[in-house]
């Protein structure tokens, strides 16, 4: 798709579902010259993209919003391209009143840019721990792990991410406590997604096994890609650490799921 290629920013997740690597849905304004372009991935990130100003898209999109046939059953965490859609949201987005209607909450999203001098040097003072091990993910923690951003959430399968993923979990006195893995790769980059299990959280063991699949980037000659909330002030701390620097914030919308 000619307009995803042009957007300036992190988008590999529409990307893999507009490529079919993984099951998602794309809304268009016209099935036989779409202008306008809604594409969800399962995990729950969207990306409204292109043309801003056709009125019947745009109504038809605040009804999905606000949930009025009950086409939604989760949050979606929405950006857009290109900006003058900002400008338009903020009026559809509104009620008679003038307030933001309560399904919509804005948020913004931050893009790194990986600074490798800046890893190496925190490489160098890193600490080793007897309790830790960390080894390739396998498929049965593919199939078992739960929470928010776990690989299953990415990838199709646990074959398809054994055979074109990578991930590395990490063990704490032999228990799983934390896995990082690549949400995507495409053509010389890998985004990271990290998940930590409840009770282990708060020990300073997401950054080791992050560490662990930047390593592989480097050996694979990857460049590795981080994103998140601002919100998400763990993400965030994590990615400074880890020797990444803010490249770009943008406006990001969460839809949320309102049961009618």
């Amino acid at each position: 798709m000619e307009s995803l290629k042009a957007v300036p920013f992190n988008t590999y997740f529409a990307r893999s579902v507009v490529e079919q690597k993984i099951d998602g849905k794309v809304y268009v304004d016209n099935i036989g010259k779409p202008q306008t372009f809604y594409i969800i991935h399962p995990y729950g990130m969207s990306l409204l993209l292109g043309k801003s100003d056709n009125k019947m898209f745009n109504q038809q999109f605040r009804e999905y919003i606000i949930n009025a046939d009950s086409p939604r059953d989760k949050d979606e965490w929405m950006q857009t391209f290109p900006h003058e859609w900002n400008t338009v949201l903020d009026k559809l987005f509104r009620d008679d009143q003038h307030q933001l209607i309560p399904e919509v909450e804005l948020d913004a999203r931050v893009n790194f840019k990986f600074n490798k001098e800046k890893y190496l040097d925190y490489k160098a003072g890193e600490q080793a721990d007897a309790s830790i091990q960390i080894t390739p993910t396998t498929q049965t923690v593919f199939e078992t792990l739960q929470g928010a951003v776990i690989p299953a959430n990415f990838w199709s399968s646990s074959a398809d991410f054994e055979t074109n993923g990578v991930g590395y979990s990490l063990y704490y006195d032999n228990i799983l406590a934390s896995v990082a893995f690549a949400a995507f790769i495409e053509k010389g980059v890998l985004e990271l997604g990290i998940e930590t299990i409840d009770q282990f959280r708060g020990k300073g063991l997401a950054h080791k096994v992050c560490s662990a699949l930047i390593d592989y980037c480097i050996e694979k000659d990857l460049e590795p890609i981080w994103a998140c909330k601002l919100s998400n002030t763990g993400s965030f701390k994590l990615a400074h650490k880890l020797g990444f620097e803010v490249s770009r914030e943008l406006p990001y919308y969460r839809l949320k799921y309102i049961a009618r």
